[in-house]
């Protein structure tokens, strides 16, 4: 992965500027955040009682490292009816999905830059 693969599910710049610009803390936030992602994705069920809280922790965390898209599609969903919980899921899913694609190209990059020195 490159940058070339970035495609607009994270704004980084909103992380950029949050670090600082420190790629070392850059990577750490994004390391933590693909970690915990892998945690949260097995809540992402309807008939799980913790769904909700899932959708709320990965609402907060994207927001943080500039994934303005699955926060977005995560307070809708977190606040939608049970009902319709297997589809908001799915779309959570498939947001969270972007933005992890999106947080390895970045990562490859900043893996690159340390290289470089």
């Amino acid at each position: 992965m490159a940058a070339r693969d970035l495609t607009g599910a994270v704004d980084f710049t909103v992380l950029e500027t949050m670090t600082g610009g420190a790629d070392d803390i850059t990577e750490e936030v994004l390391g933590l955040f693909t970690q915990q992602a892998a945690l949260w994705s097995s809540l992402l069920d309807a008939s799980s009682e913790g769904w909700r809280d899932a959708v709320h922790t990965i609402r907060g965390a994207s927001a943080g490292v500039g994934a303005k898209d699955l926060a977005a599609v995560c307070a809708e969903v977190e606040h939608g009816e049970q009902a319709s919980a297997l589809a908001g899921l799915e779309r959570v899913r498939t947001a969270l999905d972007a933005a992890l694609a999106d947080v390895a190209a970045y990562r490859h990059e900043l893996a690159l830059r340390g290289l470089k020195g």
